[in-house]
């Protein structure tokens, strides 16, 4: 199933739902929720007890006749990034002068969120202040359970499910200050979506074709299973030491063709269009202003 948040033709108003097949869209309330309940609450009282839902008898709304929000649009904490997570774009951040991490540990930031962007609203590039706007297809990963001393054999008892993000970066803040916060966090830097679809139906360790277009040019083509730190071993490094709240969100990387890979380096400008993509989950495209 898929959890999204989306503004509802039949309310007028903001409200989280559940599709089953990728048509048709299911209120929270509909499911016996509160009528309060959204995306983020939905997570935490659910936990990962996916049987507890069922699709109810009513018509609900067709998805084509709602506005998407990014699923979960105000994360309760930092998103939390894990940097060159693919062999491929760890041998372009050298060439564009980005170090490499310790091969045998992962490398994480955190990337402050005051709203995650919707798909199909528009990406602000800050370019009075960025002259180097990139961008990063990413799979992401939304806990469903408390995880704390969690082993890589547990944790996929831990994942909610999965979403597509793009880890949009001011590459010359990133690279000037030492340390990539600034750089990653602008507001309007985290598109998020189409929606989560719960782990039951992905696995807890999908590996997944995943792709980013600029204005229909193919730029990045990987496939998740190819990371190098999985899903399962992230969990469980963060756990070790680190209580990882229901809700969270983890973000795991992109693989190579980003902008500043290419000799020159290709970044975005206003009027493009970013299409990221993962199999199996849907098409996250965004403006560019």
């Amino acid at each position: 199933m898929k959890l999204l948040t989306y503004k509802s033709a039949a309310l007028g108003r903001v409200t989280a739902g559940i599709s089953f097949d990728g048509e048709r869209v299911y209120r929270l309330e509909e499911l016996g929720f509160s009528p309060q309940t959204g995306a983020l609450a939905f997570i935490r009282e659910l936990g990962c007890d996916f049987g507890r839902i069922c699709q109810p008898e009513g018509p609900g709304e067709a998805l084509s006749q709602v506005e998407l929000l990014a699923p979960i649009p105000h994360p309760a904490n930092n998103v939390i990034c894990i940097g060159l997570n693919y062999r491929d774009h760890v041998a372009e951040s050298n060439r564009a002068g980005i170090v490499e991490p310790p091969k045998t540990d992962a490398s994480y930031f955190t990337k402050h969120v005051n709203q995650a962007v919707a798909p199909g609203k528009d990406i602000d590039g800050h370019f009075d202040i960025c002259d180097s706007l990139d961008y990063e297809a990413e799979l992401a990963v939304v806990i469903g359970r408390d995880a704390y001393h969690v082993s890589a054999e547990e944790a996929g008892d831990y994942i909610f499910g999965f979403s597509a993000a793009n880890d949009v970066t001011a590459r010359h803040l990133q690279q000037g200050r030492g340390q990539w916060f600034f750089g990653k966090s602008l507001d309007g830097f985290f598109p998020m979506g189409p929606w989560i679809v719960t782990r039951d139906e992905l696995g807890a360790a999908p590996a997944l074709p995943i792709r980013c277009t600029v204005n229909g040019e193919l730029r990045q083509n990987g496939n998740t299973g190819d990371l190098i730190h999985s899903v399962a071993e992230i969990i469980a490094d963060l756990s070790a030491g680190i209580t990882l709240r229901a809700g969270t969100i983890l973000s795991t990387g992109t693989p190579s063709g980003v902008g500043m890979g290419f000799d020159p380096p290709r970044f975005l400008k206003p009027g493009d269009r970013v299409r990221c993509e993962i199999e199996g989950i849907g098409v996250l495209e965004n403006g560019v202003k």
